[in-house]
């Protein structure tokens, strides 16, 4: 076992190089000048500053030099400086990742149970009223744009009903966190500060459902579909004519024998939250990597886009492991060499 997460390990190191090159090239092949992106009309019209800020961040040389010296500086542990803030893009991308990765998981939360809940019940009343209900709502979770679903959901919760806050993490007029794993829930919690958790969460539960509706749906088809394929076992059947109940039989025999898939998909699910949450960070006003990477794109941020990127393909990498790892645990028959 050792063996081998190493060798996926290291082939994680060949991924993350390949998804380097790829960016690197794509980033700087788009037909834009990042001078006019992020200098003034003024400064643009001075050739000298132009000159400068280009001799500044390397564009004056070489692409295939730019990603020599991109790549140095990357197995020194340096992503580089970001052309729009001026940090280490390190440094913002700890300090933006904790909000995207709280969302991630309050939303795979949220997936996880009601996709799970809901295939369930789908399976074992097929073809019944119940089943079609939550069968139209897993497809509509598949189906609605996840921008136009949070901007509905924005209007309705938030401007009418007025039940959630309409963005950021935190109400900033009571709160200023600072220190602690930059995980708000997690942080109230551990600090007993029970305000700040109650204005977290509210900020929280909006964007976690808009977003985790799109991974509720497929989790729930999922489960519906690997429920009824091992419940039309023989071994389903034989269960039955021993007079156990019907909860015990899909959720000690059927379901340990459909989990595998619905670990896959929950797995993937999450990775696709991690990469495509940048529409659902910026109708929340939601300070994530999604933010980070949208302002990025926009200012042609070369070193923060390859940053992100290099994030996301790692955090892929990272879970499809884990998931690997999982198999073992849910099947014994199941051992890598």
């Amino acid at each position: 076992m050792l063996r081998y997460i190493l060798k996926r390990l290291g082939l994680m190191v060949v991924l993350l190089v390949g998804v380097s090159l790829m960016v690197f090239l794509i980033s700087h092949l788009v037909p834009s000048d990042p001078a006019a992106s992020n200098l003034s009309q003024t400064a643009l019209a001075d050739p000298e500053i132009v000159a400068a800020y280009n001799a500044k961040w390397g564009l004056d040389q070489p692409l295939y030099k730019q990603y020599l010296i991109y790549m140095g500086n990357l197995f020194h542990g340096d992503l580089g400086t970001s052309i729009r803030t001026g940090r280490p893009v390190l440094d913002d991308l700890k300090q933006y990742f904790p909000a995207t990765f709280e969302l991630s998981v309050f939303a795979m939360l949220f997936a996880i149970v009601f996709g799970i809940l809901f295939g369930v019940l789908s399976a074992v009343h097929q073809n019944k009223p119940t089943d079609q209900i939550l069968r139209a709502i897993s497809v509509s979770g598949v189906s609605l744009p996840s921008f136009w679903f949070a901007l509905i959901m924005m209007s309705l919760f938030c401007d009418k009903l007025k039940w959630f806050p309409s963005g950021g993490r935190i109400d900033p007029r009571a709160f200023s966190p600072t220190g602690g794993t930059g995980l708000y829930i997690v942080d109230a919690i551990s600090w007993g500060d029970m305000p700040m958790l109650a204005s977290s969460f509210a900020h929280l539960a909006l964007p976690a459902l808009v977003l985790g509706f799109f991974t509720m749906g497929l989790i729930t088809r999922q489960t519906r579909s690997n429920l009824l394929e091992a419940m039309s076992q023989d071994y389903i059947r034989t269960a039955r004519s021993k007079g156990m109940s019907r909860s015990r039989v899909v959720w000690k025999q059927a379901m340990p024998n459909a989990l595998i898939p619905i670990i896959t998909v929950s797995g993937l699910g999450f990775c696709n939250l991690l990469g495509g949450m940048v529409f659902v960070e910026k109708i929340f006003s939601w300070p994530g990597i999604g933010q980070y990477a949208y302002l990025a794109a926009t200012t042609l941020d070369f070193p923060a886009i390859c940053g992100v990127s290099l994030l996301i393909a790692a955090t892929y990498v990272i879970v499809n492991l884990l998931i690997d790892l999982l198999y073992c645990v849910i099947d014994p028959r199941i051992r890598y060499q």
